[in-house]
């Protein structure tokens, strides 16, 4: 019989450099690190733990079910790991990136991560405008629930709820676009619990570096990941060839082009070219596709 003790599972709710807490089955959360040099442990992750005289060991990650993650040229940055879906947060003012948001997506889908957009601000002017851009990713099939967080918080809190409930969410958005607003009116105790994560890992002001999950119910069958903002958002891991099949308005002119190694860009008889023209397929996301292969295509190290 093995002297080893025996090892308890957790769920991984916060990260923070080689940091992380681990919440136990009955919400107990401890303050823990992973057994060895290298960490490869995200929020959402499902390990199997100890616990030591200073908080507790992870000894193990389980099998995950997903794992969102940005790639650049020299290295990945992983989100979270068992996701229901991904919301990403845009608003009609500051004007959102679409390429980002084209980014994320693409991300989600060669993830197999449901995917929908929140717009946010639609009290402002801007609002329509926001509309007419967000108009081809409505026509591919993408959800986008619209709110104001901050000027009809009942409302948004009415339109999201349902969309939430009883499902592990990822909250991405650039600075501007209302994540902070968004989970500290579906977690009204979300301060709080960034006060005590700060504190068990001795972060202070460098807690907006870490990732943190937030229950939405005291059933802990629904939560948002709240991950830290980011300036570029890579696609490394996604090969060239597999790009148009990850957005769908490009995805369904495939199968229509002239030669079976068509890129899209400039071959005679492509079907999504042909479907750009005819204006089934918007000539921004046709050129936010070039730039995407572009960047995918060009020598990795």
């Amino acid at each position: 019989m093995s002297g080893r003790p025996e090892l308890d599972g957790g769920l991984v709710v916060a990260t923070h450099g080689r940091h992380v807490i681990v919440e136990d089955a009955e919400g107990r959360r401890v303050l823990a690190h992973p057994r060895g040099k290298k960490s490869e442990i995200v929020v959402g992750d499902r390990v199997l733990w100890q616990t030591t005289g200073d908080g507790g060991v992870v000894e193990k990650i389980e099998p995950r079910r997903n794992l969102l993650f940005r790639q650049d040229e020299w290295r990945s940055k992983s989100f979270a790991a068992n996701l229901d879906q991904l919301l990403v947060l845009v608003a009609a003012a500051p004007p959102y990136s679409e390429s980002q948001l084209t980014r994320a997506l693409v991300a989600a889908g060669a993830a197999g991560v449901p995917a929908f957009v929140g717009l946010n601000k639609i009290d402002l002017p801007e609002a329509d405008a926001a509309r007419v851009r967000l108009a081809p990713y409505r026509a591919m099939g993408v959800e986008v629930v619209e709110f104001a967080l901050k000027a009809r918080p009942d409302e948004a809190r009415a339109r999201l709820a349902p969309r939430l409930a009883g499902r592990i969410t990822l909250v991405l958005g650039p600075s501007g676009m209302g994540k902070s607003t968004l989970i500290n009116l579906l977690v009204p105790q979300a301060a709080a619990q960034v006060g005590e994560i700060s504190s068990a890992l001795n972060a202070g002001k460098h807690t907006t570096t870490s990732t943190n999950l937030y229950w939405l119910d005291a059933g802990r069958t629904g939560a948002l990941i709240d991950s830290p903002g980011f300036q570029e958002f890579g696609l490394r891991q996604i090969e060239p060839t597999q790009l148009a099949s990850l957005m769908p308005d490009l995805a369904g002119a495939l199968g229509h082009c002239r030669f079976y190694n068509c890129t899209h860009r400039h071959e005679p008889g492509c079907g999504v070219r042909d479907a750009v023209e005819r204006g089934a397929i918007s000539a921004t996301r046709h050129r936010i596709y070039g730039e995407l292969f572009d960047e995918l295509s060009t020598k990795r190290w």
